[in-house]
């Protein structure tokens, strides 16, 4: 079982910048490919971003190309998404979702919310313009 807990969002002006931090709880925290994934009021749940469990390699939504950045810490069991130039359009709930890479492999990618076993409660993330 893995315990997931996001924090760092908030209330953000177009343009700035805002880093999501999730942290998890387990001993097998190197063994999970980790992703991004957030919810805006009436619109289904998108993927933004996704990390294996290698650590490489990562990728992106097409809005999130650019401007976010997601990392790892195995050290402190923590996944982050830096996000930048952030937009209107990116205030939502973000959530961070965590898998084991079995049986694909550590440097699987795994692009949709049904791929996932574990979620956070999310975290507000609203740009104001």
């Amino acid at each position: 079982q893995v315990h997931l807990v996001e924090s760092g969002g908030g209330l953000v002006q177009v343009g700035g910048s805002l880093r999501l931090s999730c942290a998890a709880s387990g001993r097998t925290f190197s063994s999970y490919a980790l992703g991004w994934f957030r919810q805006a009021p009436g619109k289904e749940r998108e993927f933004v971003a996704g990390i294996t469990a290698s650590g490489s390699p990562s990728h992106y939504a097409d809005s999130a190309k650019d401007r976010f950045t997601i990392s790892r810490d195995n050290a402190k069991n923590t996944v982050h998404l830096q996000m930048n130039s952030l937009k209107a359009e990116d205030t939502a709930v973000y959530y961070c979702a965590a898998r084991d890479h079995k049986p694909y492999g550590p440097s699987s990618l795994f692009l949709t919310d049904h791929e996932y076993t574990y979620w956070g409660q999310g975290t507000q993330v609203t740009v104001s313009s």
